[in-house]
């Protein structure tokens, strides 16, 4: 979606600079020099700065919000690893079963995460108290000695931090951002390079120049909705750590 939409800028940019360099023949000189000019110009710099708060704070936010999925991604990694550690120090038969359904529970986690499998459902949205869950069975083991005792305690508390934020990832909009920002910020530069095209007379230099200026705004937008979609696109977040996180059991 991120290619189609920025795709889709860079034409509508062209199009109004070949608009501004059509229009640049057609309209009276007086239209478009003296004080028409100025207005022009003034016109053009209020929406230039305009466009340029609007693609700082989009990028601004879209970044926070990846970064933001990304710590919560190592948090779920770190967690899990933690997690099958505890089990391992645990011992025993019930143990050995907690550790392969983690391990289950974590391909699932990344397939619904990553939006590989169906779409996300109440279902894949489960409660905590779900009984297939690591975090019921780890509740109804029943330790033996003081070690065990401690370890149970801090399985538990890295299994609720673990489902937490399993749920944040989940519950995460697979795009952060909103199209009507986009829609009006495309608007604004395409206005801009339609108003540079009536600048001056058509010529190789310019038309270059322009080109270059429009295929950097459309890659300015891409990179913004990249960024607002950390689990799909280019610079989607990579699930190797989390899925390559447990060593097979023996």
């Amino acid at each position: 979606m991120a290619v189609i939409i920025s795709v889709g800028s860079f034409a509508l940019m062209l199009v109004c600079i070949a608009g501004g360099l059509f229009l640049r023949y057609k309209l009276p000189e007086s239209h478009l020099s003296g004080d028409s000019k100025d207005v022009i110009r003034l016109a053009t710099a209020l929406i230039g700065t305009m466009a340029a708060v609007v693609v700082a704070l989009l990028f601004a936010s879209t970044r926070s919000t990846y970064e933001v999925t990304n710590s919560n991604v190592a948090r779920l990694t770190a967690g899990v690893v933690e997690l099958d550690q505890l089990l391992k120090e645990y011992g025993g038969k019930e143990s050995h079963e907690l550790r392969h359904a983690l391990r289950s529970d974590t391909e699932s986690m990344v397939s619904a995460i990553w939006r590989e499998d169906a779409p996300i459902t109440g279902a894949v949205l489960r409660p905590v108290m779900q009984e297939e869950t690591v975090l019921y069975k780890l509740r109804q083991l029943e330790p033996t000695t003081p070690v065990q005792s401690a370890i149970k305690t801090r399985a538990l508390a890295v299994s609720n931090d673990v489902e937490q934020t399993r749920l944040t990832l989940l519950s995460q909009p697979p795009d952060t951002l909103s199209r009507p920002f986009i829609a009006v910020l495309v608007l604004w530069l395409c206005f801009i390079f339609a108003s540079f095209s009536m600048s001056s007379k058509a010529n190789p230099t310019l038309v270059i120049v322009l080109l270059i200026c429009g295929f950097t705004a459309a890659t300015a937008v891409y990179l913004i909705l990249e960024l607002g979609q950390p689990f799909d696109g280019l610079l989607q977040l990579s699930n190797s750590a989390l899925r390559h996180a447990l060593p097979p059991l023996s």
